[in-house]
């Protein structure tokens, strides 16, 4: 028995270079359940947003967690790092309410468009273009992202805990504290507080869990008619593109709409989440980016043929790392599980968001740190690692953050003199950052 465990031991070691990352079976198991357990909730967000658009819920459920599985695997093995890709939340809703909804389009539409942006995703990895953007991006910027997207997730946690609520007049306030799911993500987050505090290996984990039971008694987490369950057939949504109006004007501004969203939100949480987990090396450059981004190039493109939108690298990520997760075996593990819940549904519907809302709250803190890198004297440095910073939460979105930053880094280095500092690919997408605003 020991030496099978040995044997297996190894494999992982051999596989992931888990001594040379500084970590351990252990503590990546445990990462990648947390990292799930944050982003679980898309089994059930995903199916329950795109059936607005008409399709089958039940094999969007299927799609979502095939999607996941297929594209963590390919970045665990051929990048190595702990990030766990599923379909990303505001391009399911740009999907669903805006392709379909305003536009009119039909869901076979909205897929192909999505399978496009994935075939054309693979193409540019082939070039190495988007690893330019990331490798163009100053550290300043860097460190600046992972302070936005901390405080990002932070405000997507209060907000699936009703502790902050949308007001007409004033677009955001304090919800009702004394409410049940707020209750049970104050207590959560004091409960991982402790525990982190008394350095309690799986505290974000054990702190969803003690929120998810705390909500039982509540009514915030419902009991679960059942456990286990075979996967909803794919035959409703899987392999149902259209390809007769891939020509038109409105499939280019789709199509453009989802490049340019999925391209920065993916450079965005990786730099962000790579910068928390010291990966970035001297130069401000992330190794092995560009197997990295073709993991969710084929996610994406995988996706669409099997019926969901959009695959991304979640920002969620960061609670896996926060549990001290550094290698594949963490996205391999949050792959697993995500291949279990295709027979675990029922189980894992019931935790609820105000259970997993003080993990992104804790987590939020932790991608703070990177602040402290940042060069505040120098304002054509400061501004635009602020623009990036607050216009992440406010404007709901990783990308607009780092468009914000971009835009403001060009000109205000190219109006103080300071040009020569600024990499023409800088240059080249601030210009184009300017023509999408105009013109789409």
């Amino acid at each position: 028995m020991s030496n099978n465990v040995n044997a297996q031991t190894g494999f992982l070691e051999r596989t992931f270079k888990l001594n040379e990352n500084k970590t351990n079976v252990k503590t990546e198991i445990i990462a990648g359940i947390t990292t799930f357990m944050t982003m679980g909730y898309i089994l059930a967000v995903n199916p329950g947003i795109l059936s607005a658009a008409g399709m089958d819920p039940g094999g969007v459920f299927t799609a979502t967690a095939l999607s996941a599985v297929i594209a963590t695997l390919i970045m665990a093995f051929a990048a190595n790092y702990p990030f766990v890709l599923a379909p990303g939340m505001g391009l399911n809703a740009f999907f669903a309410f805006t392709v379909c909804g305003i536009m009119g389009h039909s869901w076979e539409f909205a897929l192909t468009a999505v399978f496009l942006e994935g075939i054309i995703f693979i193409l540019l990895s082939f070039v190495n273009a988007r690893e330019a953007i990331v490798n163009a991006i100053p550290m300043n910027l860097k460190n600046a992202v992972s302070v936005g997207i901390g405080l990002f997730i932070a405000f997507i946690g209060f907000q699936g805990a009703g502790i902050i609520v949308n007001d007409d007049a004033v677009l955001v306030k304090l919800g009702d504290v004394t409410s049940p799911a707020a209750i049970v993500a104050i207590l959560g987050i004091i409960i991982t507080g402790i525990l982190l505090h008394k350095k309690v290996k799986g505290a974000i984990l054990i702190g969803i869990l003690a929120s998810t039971i705390i909500g039982l008694p509540l009514g915030v987490t419902p009991m679960p008619e059942k456990i286990v369950s075979l996967p909803p057939s794919l035959s409703q949504v899987a392999f149902k593109l259209n390809f007769s109006e891939i020509f038109t004007l409105d499939m280019l501004v789709v199509l453009f709409t989802f490049l340019f969203v999925d391209v920065f939100d993916t450079i965005g949480t990786l730099i962000g989440v790579a910068s928390k987990a010291d990966m970035l090396d001297e130069k401000g450059t992330l190794p092995r980016v560009k197997p990295a981004l073709f993991a969710d190039a084929v996610g994406t493109t995988v996706g669409a043929l099997l019926g969901t939108s959009t695959v991304t690298t979640y920002v969620e990520s960061a609670s896996g790392v926060a549990e001290g997760g550094r290698t594949g075996l963490t996205a391999l593990t949050s792959a697993v599980l995500f291949a279990l819940a295709l027979f675990l549904a029922p189980l894992f519907g019931i935790i609820p968001s105000a259970a997993t809302a003080p993990a992104l709250i804790i987590v939020g803190l932790f991608m703070m740190s990177p602040i402290k890198k940042i060069n505040l004297d120098d304002f054509t440095e400061a501004i635009p690692a602020f623009l990036t910073i607050i216009m992440m939460p406010i404007a709901y979105s990783i990308a607009e953050g780092i468009v914000f930053g971009m835009v403001s880094y060009a000109l205000l280095k190219l109006l103080t003199g300071k040009g020569k500092e600024v990499s023409p690919v800088i240059y080249i997408l601030s210009v184009l950052f300017v023509l999408k605003y105009i013109f789409l």
